[in-house]
């Protein structure tokens, strides 16, 4: 079987989707879990973007030792100096440059002619070379650029050190057929391409982002790149998951496999869904809450008389439980720890003693806990702890024909406000009482509801989007009520633009709380 490098871009394309906004924390978990899922290079960022930025790449190089890591860098010294300065302390640095290659980039985004464009990225790279060993080129629109310039590109980037050439679909134009043949023609006229990884990054922009990689496995790539979920810009990348069952299960056409560690792909899924805040769609491959799921009546006897009828992936090579089996108020932190395990996590004895103490204030609530249950518990494990505001209380009256809603919040100092309002509603009530509470006001952009859990008392999962001046902040809250879910989505969101503004409650006065 030959070996496909994984190249996960999670980090930097992937945040690079609308309203997405990881802190340092945040990629650093993510990382750390693309690591235990076998990955064999992180993107962790573009460190030229940003001084922040430049921090999050350095903790994560910190952190990171069992995959190699990467920065993105446009080609030119300084991009270079930003990304050299982020990861030298990871332990296999990588240094990834970008240039466009295609006509209409040369001409209007570039305003460079074909002979600019090979002068400008073969200086780069001689530059990058000087301080890095591993070195990957990539031709940004590379599936719309003439095939006769692209041999002299990678023919040029060879040459002058890289060790990695990518091809990217950067905007999902590509057909499988012609996208394969690309990868063909460049295998067959480029010197020196058997020396260097030859790599692909897709879009998803017609649908075939997974396909259009696999044309290209077929037709002799040596590294994909892709994010967990398959987020990214517009539509989206390769989902990596996708990928990697798809050379699993069809090995007899593909003849290559990948080192994903299969297990951790639902719980890498989640976790990048929950701190993203972009949910993943209900009937996605491989780790939708439906890609296990069967409801017609002939494929259940199927299913009851042979799983294979009509399911080809077994759930638990993913890391989904299959398990029916419920926890109950007698349950204890033993059975709490065996499910927990059996769902795919590894928690520490104090995130199993936080855990523990949320499902039993569950069972008091629920009649069955359910898998599903469980999992939205653990995701709440990651929200941070220096969180600028939680939730101490929550009371609703209906006088008249009006909500009263009494929020009650507290800092992360102990100091707590009450705050009491009417609304239209009441969602609107809640939320003013909290802007009301802060002393800031956001406009609520999006406000979405659904239950990840069966039964009557399922738990309900609220994402909001808050718009302040211009900027997005997304948040998402969990519980069996749907308003106090909805409260925790919001200050989540809240909590995300307190950190990013950097505002200290007592001393700005930010909001009305009193000493």
């Amino acid at each position: 079987m030959k070996k496909i490098h994984v190249f996960d871009t999670t980090l930097r394309d992937g945040e690079q989707s609308p309203g997405v906004n990881l802190t340092t924390d945040e990629k650093v978990k993510i990382a750390l879990q693309l690591e235990k899922l076998g990955v064999d290079r992180i993107e962790a960022g573009f460190p030229a973007s940003s001084p922040g930025e430049i921090i999050s790449v350095k903790e994560i190089s910190r952190q990171v030792k069992n995959a190699s890591i990467a920065a993105l860098s446009r080609a030119n010294k300084k991009d270079i100096e930003a990304a050299r300065e982020a990861i030298k302390g990871a332990a296999t640095p990588c240094l990834h440059i970008v240039l466009a290659t295609s006509p209409i980039h040369r001409k209007y985004k570039l305003n460079m002619t074909k002979e600019q464009v090979l002068e400008t990225a073969e200086s780069a790279i001689r530059y990058g070379k000087k301080y890095f060993d591993n070195l990957e080129f990539s031709l940004e629109d590379a599936s719309r650029t003439e095939i006769d310039f692209i041999y002299e590109v990678v023919h040029m980037a060879i040459k002058s050190g890289a060790t990695v050439v990518n091809l990217p679909d950067t905007v999902g134009y590509a057909s499988p057929e012609t996208f394969g043949t690309m990868f063909k023609k460049i295998k067959e006229n480029v010197p020196g391409v058997e020396n260097i990884l030859l790599s692909t990054h897709c879009h998803n922009d017609l649908g075939m982002a997974t396909a259009n990689t696999l044309a290209a496995i077929y037709n002799g790539v040596d590294q994909i790149e892709g994010t967990i979920n398959g987020i990214g810009e517009r539509a989206g990348n390769t989902a990596i998951e996708e990928v990697a069952l798809a050379l699993e299960m069809r090995s007899d056409i593909y003849q290559a496999k990948t080192d994903i560690v299969l297990n951790e792909i639902y719980p890498t899924s989640r976790m990048v869904s929950k701190l993203t805040g972009m949910m993943v769609q209900r009937n996605k491959a491989i780790v939708g809450d439906h890609a296990f799921s069967h409801e017609s009546g002939i494929h259940q006897d199927g299913m009851l008389k042979e799983p294979t009828t009509y399911e080809i992936i077994r759930p638990e090579m993913v890391g989904v439980s299959s398990s029916t089996l419920v926890l109950g108020k007698h349950s204890g932190r033993h059975a709490l720890k065996a499910k927990v395990r059996h769902l795919g996590y590894n928690l520490s004895q104090q995130e199993l003693n936080e855990l523990f103490q949320k499902f039993k204030a569950l069972i008091d609530k629920k009649r069955y806990v359910l898998d599903e249950d469980i999992r939205l518990l653990i995701d709440e494990q990651y929200v941070n702890e220096e969180s600028m505001f939680t939730l101490s209380d929550l009371s609703i009256a209906y006088p008249g024909n009006e909500s009263e809603i009494t929020v009650a919040l507290t800092d992360r100092h102990q100091q707590t406000v009450q705050t009491t309002t009417r609304g239209n509603g009441a969602i609107d009530a809640l939320f003013q009482a909290i802007d009301q509470s802060i002393n800031t006001e956001f406009i609520l952009e999006d406000y979405k509801i659904q239950s990840n859990s069966a039964g009557k008392d399922a738990i309900g999962e609220v994402h909001v989007i808050l718009d302040n001046d211009g900027k997005k902040y997304r948040g998402r809250g969990f519980d069996t009520d749907i308003i106090k879910a909805s409260a925790k989505a919001y200050l989540a969101a809240v909590n995300r633009f307190y950190e990013e503004q950097g505002k200290q409650p007592i001393e700005s006065n930010a909001y009305k709380f009193s000493i």
